[in-house]
């Protein structure tokens, strides 16, 4: 079967094709789009300036705010009549990230996507039932023309519907699942529920699109006897999901450099920050045609991953994505992020891997409610103890003194998307 891993021999190999790359990236932006020349002109670099990966540090940033004022074609760098695609992202901050397309960005996208699958041990003989979003988002046209390149049976399910899921994974005896981590756990608890578990042939799951904590993965896994599970991150601005997969040693999602860099920076600084050390992931692409990036602020943040993997694959790796530097929120002057939690949580027994934060102000004050499922089948009597637990954890991990509710298990709220876990009523 074809392989769609790159060719490379050794980081050497990559690293000179991450400057041809970046070199043509340059040239091609500085001479296809006015917002680029101007960005490098100001910033003093010009394409024969570039003649090595140091180089980079010298290129000016670009943010989500570009984006927005360039609204609606941004960053375009080729003839309009180059376009054949264009996608969005949801928009829930303001204006949508309008990015555009050409045939051969079409083309690149699906062959390294096709990668994930290959990463993930998939043969030609799996079905692949996609429950992501179809329509102007990325994902579930991105899943599908990728499985149809890998050779794989698409199920074109879209999200939702889980009566529709049910019936499909039964009768099409569906073997891997792509979907949110939020509407795996969904189908998960459902067919735990409904005692389906004999009656489908679900063996491993690509999920992405959100966080998600160890144990909620755990439960996943354990409620659908899956093999194998695999983190996928994407955003709608570096083509979309598909950049990159967990491998099965599950030590860091290798990403792929022939058509990115990645750089990990501090980001109040904008400084390199050593290996293993959180920052915000900046990106600039090496082959995208239409709408280019040059250290692109993606706000995500997550840490590089030092040394070989064990799987034997050159790619790097960066952690699993931690959150995004603007989920942060304050709490008693305390800055947080939402990846705390679910680390301060982890390892805990007799919890659920569900939890819901609510933001309150009171007289003045701000107070932290933090409310935590119950595991399945554990004794009700032992709720108040368990929240004192729950409580010494937060206030030594995260220096907040939360207040704990421990709720039954499956009460909190479920989503088919992206469960949202921080409530924030402080500003109403």
């Amino acid at each position: 079967m074809k392989s769609f891993m790159p060719p490379f021999a050794s980081r050497e190999e990559l690293f000179q094709h991450q400057l041809v790359g970046l070199k043509w990236t340059i040239s091609h932006a500085y001479s296809g789009c006015d917002f680029y020349r101007k960005k490098l002109d100001q910033a003093g670099v010009y394409p024969d300036d570039i003649n090595s990966l140091d180089d980079l540090k010298r290129l000016p940033f670009t943010t989500a705010k570009d984006l927005s004022n360039g609204y609606p074609f941004p960053l375009l760098s080729v003839p309009m009549s180059q376009v054949v695609r264009l996608h969005a992202s949801s928009g829930t901050t303001g204006k949508r990230k309008v990015l555009c397309y050409t045939k051969n960005d079409i083309e690149d996208w699906a062959h390294f996507f096709a990668r994930c699958y290959e990463m993930a041990d998939l043969t030609q003989d799996d079905r692949v039932q996609i429950c992501v979003g179809y329509g102007v988002w990325t994902a579930g046209v991105a899943f599908q023309s990728a499985c149809e390149k890998f050779g794989a049976l698409a199920v074109p399910a879209g999200p939702g519907n889980l009566e529709m899921q049910m019936e499909f994974l039964m009768d099409f005896q569906s073997t891997v699942m792509c979907c949110t981590a939020s509407m795996g756990l969904l189908l998960a608890e459902e067919v735990d529920r409904r005692k389906l578990g004999s009656k489908i042939n679900l063996k491993k799951m690509i999920y992405g699109s959100e966080r998600s904590s160890d144990s909620m993965r755990e439960r996943i896994k354990k409620l659908l006897n899956l093999t194998d599970m695999y983190d996928i991150p994407g955003m709608t601005e570096l083509y979309g999901p598909g950049t990159g997969l967990e491998c099965s040693e599950h030590d860091g999602i290798h990403y792929w450099a022939d058509y990115y860099i990645l750089e990990i920076l501090d980001p109040d600084t904008l400084e390199p920050v050593p290996d293993g050390q959180v920052g915000e992931m900046v990106v600039t692409t090496l082959k995208k045609e239409a709408t280019p990036l040059i250290r692109y602020r993606t706000r995500d943040l997550t840490a590089l991953k030092p040394g070989p993997c064990r799987c034997g694959s050159i790619l790097p790796r960066h952690d699993r994505i931690l959150g995004r530097s603007d989920d942060m929120f304050i709490v008693k002057a305390v800055n947080i992020y939402p990846g705390q939690i679910d680390n301060a949580l982890r390892g805990l027994d007799d919890i659920n891997c569900e939890y819901q934060v609510v933001l309150n102000r009171v007289e003045g004050k701000d107070q932290l409610l933090l409310r935590v499922e119950l595991a399945e089948g554990a004794d009700q009597s032992i709720c108040d103890s368990l929240a004192h637990k729950v409580k010494d954890v937060i206030k030594t991990k995260i220096l907040v003194t939360p207040d704990v509710q421990i709720v039954p298990c499956g009460s909190l709220p479920r989503s088919e998307r992206k469960t949202k876990r921080i409530i924030d009523n402080r500003e109403q």
